[in-house]
């Protein structure tokens, strides 16, 4: 999260993206119940918002519907199993990865299966306009749409507009019943990720002021106020890698051998100038010629909605965290289309149909609520397909904490929330002289200004600004290896049958303790310059444990992780994690902060404030698991353990 600039943030990129309901905890497909003998109902494609009293009536029959019909596969239940037994490593199949060829031949969709869904589609009166290997795109009039999945569609009131869907569960034909997963894009509210077909320029230039501490406590506040009564020391300027690899325990190991890729929307034009820079000015190992990839898209839609050029920071913290972390881990930077789910699943897809990679770093998603139970099912079966091959996901945890103060509703985000991927948290990190890690909390922050007089905080602590997202989903069943780590308080909050509690391990996040990253920006004269800035949010932490991810596969000789959950929690009791709680001195902690009023630089005066750490809304940092840091961030060991024992 880029604080004070609400504009360009590495916060959890938000998406309306889909609802996990409870029965694909394990990636077992939700039941269709029949809609009569000749059809069968496909549950969650109707919203939860077409309720009767949001009906506007029936959609025009001569407006326009596209639509993804996605394939089951032939063993969708085996998919689901296979994918579990591979990953656990109690199982005798643990590690039995197959390559991308196998995984379609064994679990993807048949070509009668295929042909068997276009003759059904067509006859309905749809044109075919595209056929992948997990889906079937169609386009048509609503009338078409209607024939097709045998429901009306209509208008719903959804907040202050008016959108289509569905005014009953679609439905398939009993022939190609078992051969559609799903469909999305029968209803047409936004599924986006929140972070012309030409791409803009580099956001306005943002600097930080200083003074600055160049590790955790070295430069004291001490003309201003005390915080907890003591003098705070101001913010540092930001960790780089060396730092970072210290903290997390790296030791001898660079990520060398090990694929990583990242997934975000569009592509920042100066990655490479500006990684490569980044590289050079803090020590970090040279990009080697092809150890940077890039996987685009042929057009860029939807540029000015999703404010594509916010997007180039989050690409630069990802690419430049872990090269930081991992300098010799080779990575793909894999940009989607647009900031819509249709476009990021296309871009996850990319990586699994290709394997372009073991290890995927995404930092972006959006709040449960906004789930979709249709998207939630390709989602799914993407991370399934993955972990066959041994690829594992890493997702933010998001940045509104609960999400209270931002939604009114206690919350988790998603797809944070599958189970199928690794959900990351954050911390706020304390590095100190030389390195040594020192301590961490949980990333939660609280802000307070200095008053007109200089001689006190407004309102101390002040206000809940930010902090990492956790909590137990509503919707989600509660994965197996969480049971006998994940206290039954967490777990049983919202369902005596127990749900899925995130995050499931964590890294550093806070802005105020953040990294420090390179980008080309522009600036006030309309030049295009590299600068730098420190950056936070769960966006720094997913890359940083992607990247650690990476040490920990070359320690184990290259072999891949895949989906790292029921490992990571195989090892909670063994001493390779930081046991992160919100008070590790026993006081309470804050820093200083100086920003520039206008973001660049002093001519519109400087602004000080005091972050409290520790302090993420109404979740906490405690002994043990818990929902801010999962089972806590990397220590000296954690990655050695993953070495082959002699």
């Amino acid at each position: 999260m880029r604080s004070n600039r609400a504009k360009l943030r590495a916060v959890s990129m938000a998406a309306t993206l889909p609802m996990v309901a409870g029965a694909l905890a394990l990636g077992i497909p939700a039941a269709h119940a029949a809609d009569s003998p000749a059809r069968e109902a496909l549950k969650g494609t109707k919203p939860l918002w077409a309720t009767a009293k949001a009906d506007k009536g029936a959609t025009s029959n001569s407006a326009q519907v596209n639509a993804r019909v996605y394939l089951a596969g032939k063993n969708a239940a085996g998919l689901a199993a296979y994918a579990k037994a591979v990953s656990d490593p109690s199982s005798p199949l643990y590690g039995k990865y197959l390559n991308a060829k196998k995984a379609q031949a064994q679990f993807g969709a048949t070509k009668a299966q295929v042909a068997a869904v276009k003759s059904w589609l067509t006859s309905a009166g749809l044109k075919v306009t595209e056929v992948t290997q997990h889906y079937v795109a169609v386009s048509g009039d609503v009338a078409a749409a209607e024939k097709a999945f045998g429901t009306q569609l209509h208008n719903y009131a959804k907040g202050s507009a008016t959108y289509r869907a569905p005014a009953q569960a679609a439905s398939v034909p009993e022939a190609v019943k078992g051969a559609v997963l799903t469909v999305t894009g029968l209803d047409n509210a936004p599924h986006v990720s929140h972070h012309d077909d030409q791409l803009p320029p580099p956001d306005a230039v943002f600097k930080n002021s200083g003074p600055f501490s160049s590790y955790y406590g070295s430069n004291i506040a001490s003309t201003l106020p005390d915080a907890y009564g003591a003098k705070a020391p101001y913010a540092i300027r930001g960790y780089t890698g060396k730092q970072l690899r210290a903290a997390y325990g790296a030791g001898a190991y660079t990520g060398k051998g090990v694929r990583v890729a990242i997934t975000d929307a569009y592509a920042s034009p100066t990655i490479a100038y500006d990684a490569g820079t980044y590289a050079v000015k803090h020590g970090d190992a040279a990009w080697k010629t092809g150890q940077l990839h890039q996987v685009l898209p042929a057009n860029y839609t939807k540029i000015k909605e999703c404010k594509a050029a916010g997007w180039y920071g989050e690409e630069t913290l990802d690419v430049e965290a872990v090269h930081a972390v991992a300098p010799d881990a080779d990575v793909t930077y894999v940009g989607a289309a647009s900031c819509y789910d249709n476009d990021l699943l296309d871009s996850l897809s990319k990586v699994v149909d290709n394997h372009l990679a073991d290890i995927v770093s995404n930092s972006w998603g959006d709040i449960e609520a906004n789930q979709t139970p249709d998207l939630a099912a390709a989602y799914d079966q993407v991370f399934q397909l993955g972990a066959v091959q041994g690829i594992g996901f890493y997702f933010s945890s998001g940045d509104n904490g609960d999400e209270v103060a931002n939604t009114g509703t206690k919350q988790v985000d998603t797809p944070a929330n599958s189970a199928w991927v690794t959900a990351v948290g954050g911390t706020s990190l304390a590095v100190g002289k030389g390195d040594k890690y020192q301590w961490e909390t949980g990333w939660g922050t609280e802000k307070a200004t200095l008053s007109a007089d200089g001689k006190s905080w407004t309102n101390f602590p002040g206000a809940f600004t930010s902090g990492a997202g956790g909590g137990t989903s509503k919707t989600v069943a509660e994965p197996y290896y969480q049971k006998g780590v994940v206290p039954d308080s967490l777990a049983k909050a919202n369902s005596a049958d127990g749900n899925r509690v995130v995050p499931d391990i964590a890294a550093i996040a806070d802005p105020n303790t953040g990294f420090l990253v390179g980008q080309t920006q522009t600036f006030p004269d309309g030049s295009q310059q590299y600068s730098e800035y420190r950056i936070g949010g769960t966006s720094l932490a997913a890359p940083v444990i992607a990247a650690v991810q990476a040490l920990a596969q070359e320690a184990r000789g290259g072999k891949a992780i895949g989906f790292a959950n029921p490992t990571i929690y195989a090892k909670y009791d063994k001493g390779v994690f930081h046991d992160v709680t919100d008070n590790p001195t026993g006081s309470g902690l804050a820093e200083v902060r100086v920003d520039f009023a206008n973001g660049f630089d002093a001519k519109g005066g400087l602004l000080y404030s005091v972050r409290s750490l520790g302090k993420d809304s109404s979740l906490s940092a405690v002994k043990g698991y818990d929902n801010v840091t999962g089972v806590g961030s990397p220590a000296n060991g954690y990655v050695q353990s993953y070495a082959k024992k002699r």
